[in-house]
């Protein structure tokens, strides 16, 4: 079975989009028609039901799907562990990463890697780090930069990189910012703005509030910070951002907390996996 159409497959799987699964292959859209109609003869089975714009998974494509992404991953890493026997760092560098570490934390560090490896292309993957967490899990991913939860899984290896403090937040004329010392007693009588409840950030959050037992009421979540300092800097709620994000004086801080509350964020990769040459220098360069 051909792995080019395999990853035209995949590529659309992912994206639900056969112009944007050619743009991400650099190929042309009927080009990439033509390896999945292919694919489709070789199995004899349609894999996308195609309804207007819509493309969804057949009942074969989803059987499909995972067992193709796993033959994609074992021919990646064979031919990563072969280049790798030279020693040479070179080759790819692909990160799953949040956008917040994306944006606030990784940037002078991909720099100096793209200064010292220049034969290395670095590709990176924005996801929620649940996702990315999964993705390592499974395989798709070699390595992921995330936020560290409190659970961990046998297969995976983390390497702690940064603390991350974070800090309670409102807009300047909103209610809790004329309290000169607020409580949380005084944050339960407003909404706030947090991520998904499935984010260890919300989880952190949730979990102060029962120990109290106090109500927490969310106006609204979404898991992109940048957009919970906007919807928090225009008076929608209060927040929790992390201290790195506080600049100026748009927000205000609120000193509720009587214990600091940090996330922690590093690096895991699959214990079973063998690192590319350009994954290991790369750990090397965080530690």
């Amino acid at each position: 079975m051909d792995t080019e159409n395999l990853r035209a497959f995949v590529a659309v799987a992912h994206t639900g989009s056969f112009s944007q699964a050619a743009e991400s292959l650099f190929l042309t859209q009927p080009a990439v028609s033509k390896r999945i109609a292919t694919l489709e003869q070789r199995l004899e089975a349609s894999l996308f039901d195609r309804i207007g714009r819509n493309v969804s998974l057949t009942e074969a494509g989803r059987e499909l799907l995972p067992r193709a992404e796993s033959i994609l991953n074992a021919t990646d890493q064979a031919v990563q562990a072969i280049t790798d026997l030279s020693g040479e760092v070179r080759g790819d560098l692909k990160l799953t990463t949040s956008h917040h570490m994306g944006l606030h934390h990784l940037p002078a560090y991909l720099r100096r890697f793209a200064d010292t490896y220049p034969a290395v292309k670095i590709s990176l993957d924005f996801q929620d780090s649940e996702v990315a967490l999964e993705q390592v899990i499974s395989g798709q991913a070699e390595l992921a930069a995330l936020t560290m939860s409190a659970t961990t899984h046998e297969k995976l290896v983390k390497a702690i990189v940064w603390d991350d403090p974070l800090v309670l937040v409102a807009a300047q004329d909103h209610p809790l910012a004329n309290i000169e010392q607020p409580n949380l007693t005084d944050l339960a009588q407003y909404a706030a703005i947090l991520p998904e409840k499935n984010t260890f950030t919300t989880q952190l959050v949730t979990r102060l509030f029962h120990e109290n037992r106090l109500p927490l009421e969310t106006r609204m979540a979404t898991n992109y910070l940048e957009t919970v300092k906007m919807l928090v800097s225009i008076g929608l709620g209060w927040g929790v951002l992390p201290e790195s994000m506080i600049h100026g004086d748009e927000l205000q801080t609120l000193p509720a907390l009587t214990a600091p509350l940090v996330r922690t964020l590093g690096i895991v990769h699959h214990r079973d996996r063998q690192l590319s040459n350009a994954s290991k220098a790369f750990l090397s360069l965080l530690k």
